[in-house]
């Protein structure tokens, strides 16, 4: 699903305008990207979590010439699913 796609079905879904189903979908990336860049965590019950991850400096290797090369240390966002989603999608069952 593209957030597109979340804007339209969300707009028909409650019976309100693109426009506003737009507004309301970037609002809440917004807030989420915003609390993220100020390293807090955003817990959504029954859904998962998002934190950042923080990585050490290390020792890394070119790939195509096998020079070591320094990689600095680095904040990367991680998404924990929660328990109960997790159950939702292990419910499904496979092809």
């Amino acid at each position: 699903m593209t957030r597109s796609d979340l804007i339209e079905k969300q707009a028909t879904k409650h019976g309100i305008s693109e426009k506003v189903a737009k507004r309301i979908v970037m609002e809440v990336f917004g807030a989420m990207t915003t609390a993220l860049v100020h390293d807090d965590r955003i817990e959504i019950r029954g859904f998962g979590s998002f934190v950042n991850r923080r990585y050490k400096a290390r020792a890394g290797r070119n790939p195509k010439s096998g020079e070591s090369i320094a990689v600095k240390s680095k904040l990367s966002p991680f998404f924990k699913t929660g328990l109960e989603l997790k159950a939702r999608i292990m419910a499904v069952p496979s092809e």
